[in-house]
């Protein structure tokens, strides 16, 4: 008999990963109700599924990327 995969996001390579606004503020320490603000003004790409709301943890990265500056 096959197993079901309980956890959907399993198996998936870490910036595929879908994230909500309290992981995102963990992860970058920027407030939910920031991610929620960009989101609501579609400043950010994000993936909805039902009533869901989730960010892919690449865009985040991407921000990341983007927003930081070479040392002097």
């Amino acid at each position: 008999m096959e197993k079901k995969n309980t956890y959907p996001q399993q198996g998936l390579k870490e910036e595929d990963r879908l994230i909500d606004v309290f992981e995102a503020e963990r992860r970058t320490g920027r407030k939910a109700s920031t991610w929620r603000r960009d989101i609501l003004m579609k400043k950010i790409p994000v993936v909805r599924l039902g009533r869901l709301v989730r960010i892919r943890l690449s865009t985040i990265q991407d921000m990341i990327r983007k927003g930081s500056e070479p040392a002097v």
